[in-house]
């Protein structure tokens, strides 16, 4: 059952995933856009935490965690976004339906594979700047779309029952179309200019989980992700039309992008299949991010850094007389600069994510509900600030693979 759930799940996505929008945040206008992935919802409920050796979830985060795994599992998830967007001035809100991950994890062993398709980041804003009413004034129109996916395969390696070992190559790839109409006070002609750029790069990571037991039935769980720097080339692309199809210049070139080296650690205590408390911290450094067309003397990159505390708790997975006591409560708070600084401003994103977990009676599978509150930006230096609301659902199905039939 789970072989159909899964092919038909990859013909869709594979044509959604590249064509949706996924975001309408006017920072995607920077670098790759809005980086979207956070993890799967289970560990996004948890803020970003995932520092456990489950055997039931993905947990794509740390490529050492697929040799933990006891059945083959597939998990595909989606969220419901909305926000509200307010300057000292104005206000606006915007919604999106987006795709988020389609992954697959394999148990061999003492091994675990794992691959899948993450959209990584998204490009969604239209902005207007009308100044018509000023003496020689201008009237203007931006327009961004599209982002950066990713493919990956992970193999990952049990040394000891408590100790794993793993790494990743990630494929990455995506288009970005952006536009500008600039019309002048007075003139009845406009220009109108479109960028759009190929991506492509490959980079990989590599992870270890460990845990130990330190009372009783408490055990301390640690995890540690690095992920090497790489580059993306760009293909660029761009016309400039004046006054309709008057005047049309194309001009193409290639650009690199760099994206730093990343370190993410995490750190919890708790109970196996019982209760979790655990902190993340992860550090990205500088990268080039910038490509021709969105390139300003106000903007810079910093050092990118995220801080999280989250945790889940399931009273009794064994109950049988009580359905709520086999549901898994989780929670979650993150702290993020998010690499990006606008008019001398650190741009952050802070927020608080609730989820659950409800099993499948008869399975280890699941479905899983988080809702993630959030403010991004600020208001202060003409800069824009976003207060959204996700709401995710992800399908978590698991099977056992490659067993030998014992009847004809």
């Amino acid at each position: 059952m789970i072989k159909k759930i899964i092919l038909s799940a990859c013909l869709l996505i594979s044509f959604v995933s590249l064509a949706q929008q996924g975001t309408a945040s006017p920072y995607s206008f920077y670098g790759i856009g809005d980086v979207r992935f956070k993890g799967t919802l289970e560990n996004r409920s948890m803020a970003g935490v995932s520092v456990e050796q489950d055997s039931i979830h993905l947990n794509v985060d740390n490529p050492a965690s697929y040799a933990s795994l006891i059945q083959t599992t597939f998990t595909v998830g989606g969220t419901y976004g909305t926000s509200k967007l307010k300057t000292d001035t104005q206000t606006a809100s915007a919604t999106r339906s987006t795709f988020d991950y389609l992954l697959l994890g394999i148990p061999m062993g003492k091994f675990g594979a794992g691959f899948g398709l993450i959209p990584v980041s998204s490009v969604g804003y239209k902005i207007r700047d009308d100044q018509s009413d000023d003496v020689n004034g201008k009237s203007s129109q931006y327009e961004g779309k599209g982002g950066l996916n990713k493919v990956f395969l992970a193999l990952s390696y049990k040394i000891k029952p408590n100790w794993n070992v793993g790494a990743d190559m990630q494929y990455n790839f995506g288009k970005i179309e952006t536009t500008s109409i600039e019309a002048l006070t007075g003139v009845t002609s406009a220009t109108r200019e479109i960028n759009t750029s190929t991506l492509a790069g490959v980079n990989f990571n590599v992870g270890t989980m460990y845990q130990t037991k330190i009372y009783k039935r408490t055990e301390l769980f640690t995890s540690l992700a690095y992920t090497f720097g790489s580059n993306l080339k760009s293909d660029n692309e761009r016309t400039i039309e004046v006054d309709g199809e008057a005047t049309t210049i194309n001009e193409s070139d290639r650009s690199t992008l760099n994206l730093p080296n990343k370190i993410t650690i995490g750190a919890g205590i708790g109970e196996a299949r019982k209760w979790l408390v655990g902190t993340t911290v992860a550090f990205q450094g500088n990268g080039k991010f910038e490509n021709y067309y969105n390139t300003r003397e106000d903007v810079h990159y910093e050092k990118y850094a995220k801080y999280a505390i989250g945790g889940y708790y399931l009273p009794n997975y064994t109950s049988f007389t009580s359905y709520l006591s086999r549901i898994t409560y989780r929670a979650g708070l993150k702290y993020e600069k998010i690499g990006l600084v606008v008019n001398n401003e650190s741009i952050k994103d802070v927020g608080f994510s609730l989820g659950a977990g409800f099993p499948i009676t008869g399975s280890f599978s699941n479905v899983n509900f988080g809702i993630e509150y959030g403010k991004k930006g600020t208001v202060s230096s003409n800069l824009i600030q976003e207060n959204y609301i996700n709401f995710s659902l992800s399908f978590s199905f698991n099977d056992k693979w490659f067993v030998k039939s014992k009847f004809n």
